[in-house]
């Protein structure tokens, strides 16, 4: 296997990222059809809570392994790395088998607190069964995401992000033929047909596990040879713990604030909008499918660029941390705003303004979910330099300040969401809107709390991303003006998936083409990207202003 430097592997993990989640938007065509909108609400309760309890488990130890083995892996020490990693496994194995069994106790009790005695919905006893299905991919992605962790520290990126794209693509087919078999030849009810579509995770994690074994027994690229120094032999197994659970336990912290904002959401939307906005359950349940399942699919699709860039932003910063290459990794954390705000921003503005088509291609016609849908798309742009500048602070061990930016977030969404809820709903803007305004002003405040921290200890100038982004705004504002104007004159409700696919397609074309030629005539491209990258893309060398 071949190591990757910081672009090349964030542009690689991003590839194969993006490839994982356009195969995993495909699946949603077929898979809307089997469950409906009332199966899209039961599949985000199971998911919400699964996501809690395994970020609680296990989302600490993949980045503490990334982080730990990188480190020696600067220092040449070959056979600590795969010691830490044997350890931390055996760890995984035993806090996510404790973490399956808490869950599938405690889903009657969660199940209650999300519907409560609310009828015309998901009951709980539904609820309850999805999210003790859920509690058995536990195990299997926590192993997973191990290995995943030690190959990344290595960095080995392109064979970490292509084992995404298996579990996509195993997970995809599991949940599409078993939900289809389940319903239509064994014809049972709809909680059977979405818990065997959440079993699909159980499915792709064991998948990717075989790829990665297989990968890592081919490799030949391990140094088995080298002279072990005295210095790595007084690295005991029990140093090695210690070290483990302290870059751990602030891993986990950070890691559990992100999905407790989509539980917050759980808990509260529904009851919320029956018992404060005068919506049905069925709507109700309606707008929380859109925001916890089929609108996430596309939010996936943007935040597949901010998880290639987090994935190779903490060894490669970690790296330059060791080396005392402070410059280098002030270098870092701009070029990481900068591909972020360059890729993110374009993309959701262009799904807000393509939102009746793109709705129409995989779900047919529903002016409430496109409704819903528009305004939550731009959650992608905080949720991603939310995520890399955690990620950042944690490389810096600045967890302190994690900490508090991270919580100050998640409480300001908690406080916020039930009274924007209902101020949006009497100005007339929507109740769900004032959901998605919530979590903005969460990752808002998380990210400017952080961002100025940096900027304060390492005296980092944000002055040259600052100018990308005004370019990134202005071409954004050109794209947008152009569809709008086109908008006038070619409609894009179509309720024909063929044409609406033309229609998306067209509208892409010519937007993205605005946004690149003007991106790349300031020379932000450039900038951000380098030329040497760019100069392999034959379409953008004669786009190329002398």
């Amino acid at each position: 296997m071949k190591k990757d430097n910081f672009l090349k592997g964030t542009l690689m993990a991003t590839f194969y990222i993006v490839i994982g989640k356009i195969i995993g938007i495909i699946y949603v065509i077929p898979f809307h059809k089997i469950i409906g909108e009332k199966g899209g609400a039961l599949y985000s309760y199971a998911y919400s809570t699964y996501s809690i309890f395994l970020n609680l488990s296990t989302v600490g130890i993949p980045l503490a392994i990334s982080k730990i083995v990188s480190e020696y892996d600067s220092r040449g020490f070959y056979r600590t790395q795969k010691k830490i990693y044997i350890i931390a496994r055996n760890i995984v194995i035993i806090v996510a088998s404790t973490a399956t069994l808490l869950l599938f106790l405690l889903a009657p009790f969660i199940a209650w607190s999300m519907m409560g005695d609310i009828p015309g919905g998901n009951t709980v006893g539904d609820i309850t069964f999805v999210i003790r299905v859920s509690a058995a991919a536990l195990l299997f992605v926590a192993i997973l995401g191990t290995m995943r962790g030690f190959l990344q520290g290595n960095r080995y990126i392109s064979v970490s992000s292509s084992s995404q794209v298996i579990e996509q693509i195993a997970r995809v087919v599991f949940v599409v033929l078993g939900s289809y078999f389940v319903k239509n030849v064994l014809k049972c009810n709809l909680k059977q047909t979405v818990g065997i579509a959440v079993f699909g995770a159980t499915v792709g994690a064991f998948a990717a596990i075989i790829y990665l074994k297989n990968k890592i027994s081919k490799d030949k690229s391990s140094k088995t040879d080298y002279e072990v120094t005295d210095e790595e032999k007084r690295i005991t197994n029990s140093l090695l713990m210690k070290k483990l659970f302290i870059i751990t336990i602030p891993f986990v912290i950070v890691g559990i604030i992100d999905p407790f904002y989509e539980f917050v959401n759980s808990l509260t939307v529904v009851k919320t909008l029956v018992n404060n906005c005068g919506f049905s359950a069925c709507d109700a349940e309606n707008i929380k499918s859109v925001i916890g399942t089929w609108g996430l699919k596309f939010n996936a699709i943007v935040m597949a660029v901010a998880s290639g860039a987090t994935v190779s932003v903490l060894p490669n910063i970690t790296k330059d941390i060791v080396s005392k290459n402070i410059d280098g990794m002030k270098k870092k954390v701009n070029k990481t705003l900068q591909i972020l705000i360059y890729t993110t921003l374009p993309m959701a503005t262009g799904l807000y303004l393509l939102a009746q088509p793109v709705w129409n291609i995989f779900y047919s016609q529903n002016e409430l979910g496109v409704k819903v849908f528009m305004f939550n798309i731009f959650v992608t742009i905080f949720s991603s330099l939310g995520m890399n500048i955690n990620v950042i602070m944690q490389s810096l061990n600045k967890f302190k300040i994690v900490y508090i930016s991270s919580l100050s977030g998640v409480i300001l969404h908690a406080i916020a969401i039930i009274p924007l809820m209902i101020f949006f709903d009497r100005i007339g803007w929507g109740a769900y809107n004032g959901v998605t305004f919530s979590v903005i002003l969460g990752l808002s405040l998380s990210t400017f709390i952080n961002l100025l921290s940096l900027k304060k200890i390492y005296k980092i100038k944000y002055k040259k991303t600052v100018r990308e982004l005004v370019i990134c705004v202005i071409a954004v504002l050109a794209m947008t003006a152009i569809i709008i104007l086109l908008k006038l004159f070619i409609p894009t409700n179509i309720p024909n998936r063929g044409l609406a696919i033309l229609c998306v397609a067209f509208f892409s074309l010519i937007g993205s083409s605005i946004y690149i030629f003007i991106t790349y005539s300031a020379k932000t491209v450039d900038h951000i990207f380098g030329k040497n990258i760019l100069k392999k893309i034959p379409i953008l060398n004669r786009l190329s202003v002398k």
